[in-house]
C-alpha cells in the first residue's frame, strides 16, 4: 500500500457523498495547516454501484432529508433542491468516482479540481453526476481532453483502479465517508473529524 516510513493522510470519500460536501470548508482549513511532511492521498470509497434504475421516491425523500439535516448540523452548507425536480436521480455514484480517476489519469493536477467540480455541479447547479454526459461536460470545463476522458471513464483500466481504491478503503479501516486515516511507521490510525472545526483533527495529527 505504501512505504512504512511515509506519513500519509488518506481522505476516503465519494464525490456524491453529501456529508463530504458539508465537510469541504473544514477540510480546506485542515489542508491549509498540514505540515509538508504529511502527504494527502484521496481514496474513492464508492457509495453506490452503477445503476440505470430510477431512484425510488422514498429514497429521494430520505436524501432530501439528509441534505436538510446537514444544513442544520453544518451551518452555511448550500444545497440546490432543484436537483430533485430537474434531474432523474439514480442511486449510482461509481460513475463520479471513475470520473475522478479518469481525470487524475489524464492529468494528476486535475484530481482535486474534478472532485470539487462534481460536487458543485451536483449540490449547487442541479446537474446529475450519475450521467456520463454530465461528467464529460465537467471534464471539458476543466480543460481535459473530452474524447480521451470519455474513453477512460468506463474503461477496464478505470474500473480496475476504482476496485483497487475501494479495497484500499476497507484495508486501512475507513468507516463511512468522509474518513481520515493516518499512516505512519506505527501503522494505520483513524483520525477524528468535526464537521464544523478543524481543531480536533489537527490536534490528533499533532499540528
Amino acid at each position: 500500500m505504501t512505504q512504512s516510513n511515509q506519513t500519509i493522510l488518506y481522505y476516503v470519500h465519494d464525490p456524491m457523498c453529501s456529508w463530504c460536501w458539508g465537510f469541504v470548508p473544514t477540510w480546506e482549513r485542515i489542508l491549509h495547516k498540514l505540515p509538508k511532511h504529511i502527504e494527502v492521498r484521496y481514496v474513492m470509497g464508492g457509495l453506490a454501484p452503477d445503476s440505470t434504475a430510477p431512484m425510488p421516491k422514498e429514497m429521494q425523500k430520505s436524501l432530501q432529508g439528509t441534505w436538510k439535516d446537514i444544513q442544520k448540523r453544518i451551518p452555511g452548507t448550500e444545497f440546490n433542491f432543484d436537483f430533485w425536480k430537474k434531474c432523474h436521480p439514480r442511486r449510482s455514484t461509481y460513475p463520479s468516482c471513475r470520473a475522478v480517476l479518469a481525470a487524475k489519469s489524464q492529468n494528476p493536477d486535475k484530481e482535486k479540481p474534478m472532485i470539487r467540480a462534481i460536487q458543485e455541479a451536483y449540490y449547487l447547479n442541479a446537474r446529475n453526476p450519475s450521467d456520463d454526459a454530465t461528467l464529460v461536460e465537467i471534464a471539458g470545463e476543466l480543460g481535459l481532453n473530452e474524447v480521451y476522458f470519455e474513453k477512460d471513464l468506463n474503461s477496464a483500466h478505470t474500473n480496475k483502479a476504482l476496485k483497487a481504491e475501494m479495497r484500499l478503503s476497507a484495508e486501512i479501516g475507513a468507516q463511512g465517508f468522509p474518513s481520515l486515516i493516518l499512516h505512519t511507521s506505527k501503522g494505520y490510525k483513524s483520525i477524528p473529524l468535526d464537521y464544523n472545526q478543524a481543531k480536533a483533527t489537527l490536534k490528533a495529527l499533532g499540528v
